[in-house]
Parts: structure tokens; sequence; C-alpha cells
């Protein structure tokens, strides 16, 4: 690939390292504003799902205004919205206004999200793309674990709120870096032709060593979903898949955010300093790095269904045996990589399986649906531990409880009918 392909890559990979670190840093600043403000159980749990609800937003809402005024300026929004969340949160002195400065935020890591991604695999080259969206989709594991580790010398030196303020000061130099090193999205500019499209089409060509253009090509005919979408989901021969893998993406990503939202606060509260705390959810997203390397070795050579059932069947031994060895810091720390790892390995199987059901034509509207039910878990998740921790449930029952996610999870996988299975079987072989 030319150098221009690599630095938009490259760019991309870092704003979802942003996002990473922006959508856990709650979890490492929540046992010190918890202690600051005496939240409950609840409050802190509206804290973590704030975020969530933003992001489902910013999905559903900024990240479609891309089709009409480019993925570049969709992402250079984004991340601006991002940083003047972060900074606002850096100076708040409620919770009731840090909810709100927390989806404002989630609304600007949803559309990063969403256009990035699309970015990714139109400028990767065919023989590189799998190994530039694998890049792309460690950048979030990898901004947890390098932000968390600052995080945690900013917070135990100077206060829980210096994590807001570098956040916010990432985002900000994310800005001018997005806006020079990102180009446009080739397909906007054929698809839409905007003023001197043809000028920036061979512009970026030109950069990407291909031919230029003496005339822009005639507008394609899109396949995109009608409002028929969900009706087709639900048809008969699809409505077991369909449901199940809806099911599956619930309880997974339940689970997921769970782990990763509540973990340094059940630490601290079970007796760990806060620094301790900290490095716990540090070292999930490590182990979340590792996972997503050893899914894509592991892939190559095992049908990615039964890869993702055993890292389902992992990560819920994994809770348990975390909750139990949670009196045992060393022990519970190197278990709580091999969970990150695990549960991030299991939600990569799961995008990978689910598009594999379905038409070409109808694929796109199977992953936002199956996505979009995961968020009602994730979403619904951190609010619940929060009633329960209200409710004095200790660590160890929740940790079990939401292994029992896991396991519903891998009964909604495995409970695949045998007509999807096949369909699988034979996409993935061709």
């Amino acid at each position: 690939m030319s150098a221009h392909q690599i630095i938009a890559i490259t760019v991309c990979m870092c704003l979802n390292m942003l996002d990473g670190f922006d959508v856990l840093v709650m979890s490492f600043t929540a046992p010190s504003i918890s202690r600051e403000w005496k939240l409950s159980g609840s409050e802190l749990g509206l804290l973590f799902s704030a975020a969530l609800v933003g992001m489902a937003c910013g999905s559903l809402f900024l990240a479609p205004r891309a089709d009409r005024f480019g993925r570049r300026a969709i992402v250079i929004s984004s991340v601006s919205i991002v940083s003047v969340g972060m900074l606002a949160s850096a100076f708040v002195d409620s919770y009731a206004v840090l909810a709100v400065l927390r989806a404002i935020t989630g609304v600007g890591i949803g559309g990063i999200l969403a256009s990035a991604t699309v970015l990714v695999s139109e400028y990767a080259s065919d023989r590189w793309r799998s190994t530039a969206s694998f890049l792309f989709t460690t950048g979030y594991s990898l901004g947890g674990t390098l932000g968390g580790a600052v995080a945690a010398i900013l917070i135990h030196r100077l206060g829980w709120r210096t994590a807001f303020e570098f956040g916010a000061a990432a985002s900000c130099v994310m800005v001018p870096i997005s806006y020079f090193g990102l180009p446009e999205s080739v397909d906007f500019l054929i698809t839409k032709q905007p003023a001197n499209a043809l000028q920036e089409l061979n512009r970026l060509l030109a950069k990407m060593r291909h031919p230029l253009l003496a005339a822009l090509p005639q507008e394609p005919t899109l396949s995109l979903p009608g409002s028929g979408s969900l009706r087709r989901l639900l048809a008969p021969s699809l409505r077991r898949p369909t449901l199940l893998v809806w099911t599956a993406f619930f309880f997974l990503m339940g689970a997921y955010y769970f782990v990763f939202n509540w973990t340094p606060k059940l630490l601290t509260s079970s007796g760990l300093s806060v620094e301790q705390g900290i490095n716990s959810g540090v070292l999930l997203s490590l182990g979340g790095i590792g996972g997503t390397v050893l899914f894509a070795f592991v892939n190559r050579v095992i049908d990615v269904r039964r890869v993702t059932l055993g890292c389902l069947l992992a990560s819920a031994a994994l809770m348990a045996a975390f909750a139990l060895s949670l009196s045992h810091l060393p022990l519970a720390l190197l278990v709580g990589v091999a969970l990150g790892g695990m549960s991030t390995s299991a939600m990569a199987g799961l995008y990978a399986i689910t598009p594999t059901l379905y038409a070409a034509d109808l694929r796109t509207a199977g992953m936002g649906w199956g996505i979009g039910m995961g968020r009602f878990g994730a979403i619904l998740a951190p609010l619940a531990t929060g009633i329960l921790v209200d409710h004095t449930w200790r660590p160890v029952q929740l940790f079990c409880l939401f292994a029992g996610a896991c396991l519903l999870a891998w009964l909604a996988l495995a409970g695949m009918s045998s007509v999807a299975t096949r369909v699988l079987a034979v996409r993935e072989a061709a």
C-alpha cells in the first residue's frame, strides 16, 4: 500500500485508541468519584451507562450524516464533540451533569466508530484489508491499556479530574491530525459527487498510485436495506438464527461491559487501593489485545463458530474463577488478563459470524440489528449492577451472575439451526 493509505489507516487506529480510553475512563475514575460524591451503586451505574446511550445515539443519528456531508467531516466533528465533552467533564460538580456530559461524549464516540471503520475498509488494499481491520480493532484495547496506565498515575498524584483532562488533550490533538491525515471517503466522492469531486478524487488516486480518471464514473446503483429489512430478518427461514444472534449479542455485551466498567470499582470496594483497581482495568484491556491477536491466528485453522463457542465457555469459567480469587490479588490479576482476552475474542467472533448468516443485501441490516440488541444489554448491565450493589450484592455474586450471562450467550450461539450452520460453513469455505 502507498504511504498515503498507511497514514489514513494509522489515523483511524489512533482514533479507535482514543475511543478505547474515552469509553473506559469512567471505570478508571469511578472509585474516586464515588468516594468524593458519595454515590450509590445506582447513580454509579447511570454514569457507566450514559456514554453507551450516547454511543447508540451517535451511531443512529450522527454517523448517517456522513452520507450527506462526508465521512471525514463527520469524524472531525465527532472528535471535536469528544474533546468538548471530556474537557467539560473535568470541571463538573455533580453526578447528574457528569452523566449528561458522558452521554454527549458518547455521541462523538459513536460517530467516530462508524465512519472510521468504513474508511479503514476503503483505504486498505485487498491483500491487507484483514490485517488493517485487525489493527484497527486492536486500537480500542490498546487505548484502554495505555490510557489506563497514564490515568492511574494522574489520578494517584493529581486526582480523578486529570484523567478527563488527559482525554480532552488527546482528543484535541487528534482534531488537526484527523484534518490533515484523514482523506475523504472515495465511495462518498463517487456516489455523492460534491463540488470539485473529480479533482479531489484524482488527488487521492495519485497519492494511492492509481490511474487518474478523465471523468467521474456513473453513480452506481447501491443495494441498500429497505424498510422491509426487519420483516425479512424475521421471516420464517431466518427467524431462528436472527433471534438467537440477538440473544447472544444481548447477553455477551452485557457481560462484557459489566466486566470492563465495574471491575475497578468492585475491587476497590473489596479492599484494594484505587491504583490497584485501575491497574486491574488496564490488565483487562491488555488481555483484550492478546485476545484479538489470538483470535486472528486461531481463526485461520479452526472454524470461527467453534472458536467463539470456546471463548464464551472460557469467559464464563474465568468470571467465576476471578470472583473466587479476589482475596489473592496476583492470581486475580492473572485471571483478569485471561478474562479480558477471552471475552474480547468472543465479541470479535460474534462480529465475524453475524454477517455470514445473511445474503449480501441483508447483511448490513442483520449486523445493525444484532449490535443494536447488544447495546440494550450493554446499557442495562451497568444499571442493573448498580441496583444490585445497593442491595448489598457482593462482587463474587455479581461475577457469577454475569458468568451465567456468558453461558446464555453460548446456548444461543450453540442453538442455531443446522441450516444456519451449513450456510455459515459454505460461506466460510468460499
